[in-house]
């Protein structure tokens, strides 16, 4: 469980660079070459560190628990420039040249240089997922099982405005991240779970009600561990989820892909609909049999795929703990 990394030419993957990428990761469970392999692609301010003491996903993946690092090789790539790595020169300043495609073409040559031919399954929540979308597009063979949790295949009109809001505040605000930070919470939640969870009370330490203590406090802490390049970068590639993918890609997809397909939703997502969502899934379904879609019940929107655990294990289970 230790941060390794892989160099890769921008010109393998016909990206005109200046500087190749170190694309960094983290293995778990089974060493590679002995055991089915499960990636997990990471949110917009996560990384590769998803099990473990400190994992932003150890509820789920772990020693005996659904992912099973008993059974499994855990492996998750750092998307270049999240700066998870700490490296100044793997900032990418030129982010608006970035799209969730290269980021799976780049995810696809590691695997490659890993010599990892086909996967288990991929798994990932929101931009994860959407990064997810995007390497089943570009192969439709290599992989057993697809899980996108919280996202679709293509960015909505309402995504890309958001993403341009963002990208505003991140670019003119004096204090970027914070700003930027409390906005996209607002985006995360909804109305009814904040209500449910700070009930109009007041904070008198800061004197202030305590959903704006709340909401400062998460600008903070993104801005202790988040560089401003990482953040730009992470936002701009929402706005690009299938950006490339038409109808017809769709289809050619479908036609030329055994994998089963595990779409869950939230019922109460702003920044993904469940409706946008479903539509993908009757699409699917009229051309395509082997998709299941699954919901989570929950108040508190997007972020309910990091909040319902044990919704979110009930369904994964029929998937990871079958012999």
């Amino acid at each position: 469980m230790c941060l390794q990394s892989i160099v890769i030419s921008p010109s393998e993957i016909g990206f005109n660079s200046p500087k190749n990428f170190n694309l960094s990761y983290q293995i778990f469970g089974k060493p590679l070459g002995i055991a089915p392999i499960v990636l997990v692609n990471h949110a917009l301010t996560g990384n590769s560190l998803v099990s473990g003491t400190s994992g932003w996903w150890n509820q789920l993946i772990g020693k005996n628990l659904t992912i099973n690092t008993e059974r499994f090789t855990i492996l998750a790539f750092d998307i270049p420039g999240n700066g998870y790595d700490n490296k100044i020169e793997n900032l990418i300043t030129n982010y608006k040249d970035f799209s969730t495609k290269i980021i799976a073409q780049l995810f696809w040559k590691a695997l490659e240089k890993l010599n990892i031919s086909e996967l288990f399954a991929i798994i990932g929540g929101s931009l994860g997922g959407a990064i997810a979308w995007e390497m089943i597009f570009l192969q439709p063979n290599k992989i057993e099982l697809l899980i996108p949790i919280a996202c679709n295949y293509k960015a909505s009109d309402w995504l890309i405005g958001n993403v341009l809001v963002q990208d505003s505040i991140l670019n003119h605000s004096s204090n970027p991240i914070e700003d930027a930070r409390m906005h996209a919470m607002l985006l995360y939640r909804t109305p009814e779970s904040f209500q449910a969870k700070f009930q109009n009370k007041y904070d008198d330490s800061h004197q202030s009600f305590q959903v704006e203590s709340w909401l400062n406090y998460h600008g903070k802490a993104l801005k202790d561990r988040f560089k401003l390049d990482s953040y730009k970068l992470m936002n701009h590639l929402l706005k690009t989820i299938g950006q490339d993918i038409s109808k017809d890609d769709f289809n050619n997809f479908l036609q030329n892909t055994n994998t089963k397909i595990q779409i869950i939703s939230v019922n109460s997502d702003y920044m993904f609909t469940e409706k946008e969502q479903n539509r993908t899934y009757q699409f699917i379904k009229k051309h395509y049999p082997n998709i299941q879609y699954s919901i989570i019940e929950s108040i508190h929107g997007h972020d309910a795929f990091l909040i319902e655990y044990e919704q979110l294990d009930q369904i994964l289970k029929k998937h990871f703990k079958k012999t």
